[in-house]
C-alpha cells in the first residue's frame, strides 16, 4: 500500500459510523451481505445512505417511481451473480431479464426498456457467454422489452465467476396506479401468486448435486402480464412484491415494517409444493426464506381479494394463486405464523440468506 493509500484509509472516521451488530463485528463484507435479510438492510441504512448523504433518495423499493412531465416513470437496476450460470429451468440470462421485469412491475409500471452491462471473467468460453444472450433476447422478447444499451468489461481469470450481469430498466405507469409497501392496512389480505421456494431448491440441487426424487426446474418468469392483468380487475392493490433473496419471510417482514402493520399467516394455506418441502427438510431450511424468482405477493383490501384471487388463478403464472393470510393490528412490524398444532411461531426477518449466490 501506498503512503497516499494508507493515509487515505486511515482519514475514514469508522466511529462516526451509524452501524449496529453484525456491521462493527465485521470490519469486511461477508455473504450475508447480499442476502436480502437483516445484514443487506443495516448495510444500506447505516453505510450506504450516510455515505451518500442528500443525494439519496431512501424509498427502499425494488424500483424508484420519478414524476415527469406527463406521466411517471419506474427506473430500477439490479445485478446477478448466481452460481451456476445456467440450472434447471433457466440461466444467469433469463434471470437478468426477469428479474428487472420484474422490479418495475412490483411498481404496477409496464417495463420498455433495458440495459444489460457483462463482467466476463477471462477463459470463459465464448459458447456460454452467447447462450446466456440468446436467452437474454429470448426473454426480453416474451416481456415485451427492448434491450436499448450496455457495456462489457473482462476481468483477470481468477477474479470473477465467468459472467456477473447488471441490468437496469425503466418502464412507465398508468394514472391511478399507487402500489407501494407503505399502503398495506389492517384487514388487507395477503395474496400469494404460486408454490414457494422453487428456485432456490432448484439452484441449491444442481449447485451440490443432490437428488431429491424429481427434477426441480426454477420458477424464472417476468410478471408483468400477470400485473397487467391484475391490474385490469380493477381492484385497489396495495403492494405488490416478488420475493426473490429472503423469500416470503423477507418481503412481509419489509412491508411490516414500512406500513406498521402485522402479518398474520397461516402455514397449511402456504403453496409448498412436496418436493420442496422435502428438500428444505432435508437440508434444514424453510420454505419461507427460500428465493423465488417468478412469484409475487399482492396485498389488497379484503372486498377486492376474491375478485383479485380469480383473475390471478385464470393466468398461467397465477394458476395456484392462494391466500395465506391477512394484515392485523396485533404484533405491529412482525410477520407470525399460526401453525398446523394451532400455535404461533414469530417469522422473522432473515439475517443473511439460507442460500448464497442464488440470483
Amino acid at each position: 500500500m501506498s503512503e497516499t493509500d494508507l493515509e487515505s484509509a486511515t482519514s475514514i472516521d469508522m466511529s462516526t459510523w451509524t452501524c449496529p451488530v453484525p456491521l462493527r463485528d465485521s470490519p469486511t463484507i461477508v455473504m450475508g451481505h447480499g442476502g436480502g435479510g437483516a445484514m443487506s438492510g443495516e448495510l444500506i441504512e447505516h453505510l450506504f445512505l450516510p455515505g451518500f448523504g442528500p443525494a439519496a433518495r431512501a424509498e427502499m423499493g425494488d424500483s424508484a417511481v420519478l414524476a415527469r412531465p406527463g406521466g411517471r416513470l419506474a427506473f430500477s437496476t439490479d445485478s446477478f451473480v448466481v452460481r451456476p450460470l445456467f440450472f434447471p429451468g433457466g440461466s444467469i440470462g433469463d434471470l437478468a431479464v426477469n428479474g428487472t421485469v420484474n422490479d418495475l412491475a412490483m411498481s404496477g409500471a409496464r417495463p420498455l426498456y433495458l440495459s444489460t452491462s457483462f463482467i466476463l471473467e477471462e477463459g470463459t468460453p465464448l459458447a456460454d457467454i452467447g447462450r446466456i444472450a440468446q436467452a437474454m433476447g429470448v426473454a426480453a422478447t416474451a416481456a415485451g422489452v427492448q434491450l436499448v444499451t450496455g457495456d462489457t468489461k473482462v476481468v483477470d481469470a481468477g477474479h470473477g465467476d465467468g459472467v456477473y450481469v447488471n441490468t437496469a430498466g425503466i418502464g412507465v405507469l398508468d394514472d391511478g396506479v399507487d402500489i407501494r409497501p407503505a399502503r398495506a392496512a389492517v384487514g388487507d389480505v395477503v395474496i400469494v401468486s404460486g408454490a414457494i421456494g422453487v428456485h432456490g431448491v432448484a439452484i441449491m440441487s444442481c449447485r451440490e448435486g443432490l437428488q431429491f426424487g424429481t427434477t426441480i426446474a426454477s420458477d424464472c418468469a417476468a410478471l408483468n402480464g400477470l400485473v397487467a392483468d391484475m391490474i385490469a380487475t380493477g381492484a385497489d392493490i396495495h403492494v405488490l412484491r416478488d420475493p426473490t433473496r429472503g423469500g416470503v419471510a423477507a418481503s412481509l417482514n419489509e412491508i411490516a415494517r414500512i406500513a406498521g402493520v402485522g402479518v398474520s399467516l397461516v402455514e397449511r394455506d402456504l403453496p409448498i409444493p412436496e418436493a420442496v418441502a422435502n428438500a428444505c427438510s432435508l437440508l434444514g431450511l424453510d420454505p419461507l426464506y427460500v428465493a423465488n424468482e417468478g412469484k409475487l405477493i399482492a396485498i389488497v383490501p379484503a372486498q377486492d381479494s376474491e375478485r383479485l384471487l380469480a383473475a390471478m388463478q385464470n393466468s398461467e403464472l397465477g394458476k395456484e394463486a392462494a391466500i395465506i393470510g391477512r394484515c392485523v393490528a396485533e404484533h405491529p412490524r412482525m410477520v407470525v405464523a399460526r401453525t398446523g398444532l394451532g400455535g404461533n411461531r414469530v417469522v422473522d426477518l432473515p439475517i443473511g440468506e439460507q442460500l448464497p449466490r442464488i440470483c
